[in-house]
């Protein structure tokens, strides 16, 4: 099941709509270069189809060749949409920090979800699309 929320007094998108922007920028917390990974498939597949692409890894200095970022503090923009590809108990963090720093966009793949980070996300009024995977929804973008 997917499960969604947008909240609309703030006037925030539906994340998947946020995918069609041309300045949409995609932090993937979980990115990697173990292929057995999602964070290195989702991570690959994002930056292939033409999506500016932001690794969050603290134990990577590098992800695909690209600098990768120890955490959503150091990355040199804000991120439109926070890609969540960790266990659930590093979701949990990252949303802490995430909802701390005032980013709201969060897409939290399948395997990255619990039944308190779907509590957090509705408490703390995220905008966020989870048990969906960002690979099916995002499309290759012009110019790629």
């Amino acid at each position: 099941m997917i499960l969604s929320h947008g909240s609309v007094d703030t006037g925030m998108n539906d994340i998947a709509t946020l995918l069609n922007r041309d300045d949409t920028t995609v932090a993937v917390v979980g990115a990697t270069d173990d292929p057995t990974k999602y964070g290195s498939v989702i991570y690959r597949d994002l930056k292939r189809k033409g999506y500016q692409v932001y690794p969050v890894n603290p134990n990577r200095a590098t992800v695909d060749g690209d600098a990768a970022f120890p955490n959503l503090e150091t990355l040199p923009v804000v991120p439109t949409i926070i890609n969540i590809v960790v266990p659930p108990q590093a979701t949990i963090a990252v949303l802490r920090k995430a909802n701390e720093m005032g980013l709201d966009n969060v897409w939290v793949q399948p395997g990255a979800e619990s039944a308190e980070v779907m509590a957090y996300l509705t408490e703390h009024d995220f905008n966020y699309l989870a048990n969906a995977c960002i690979m099916v929804r995002s499309r290759v973008r012009s110019g790629a």
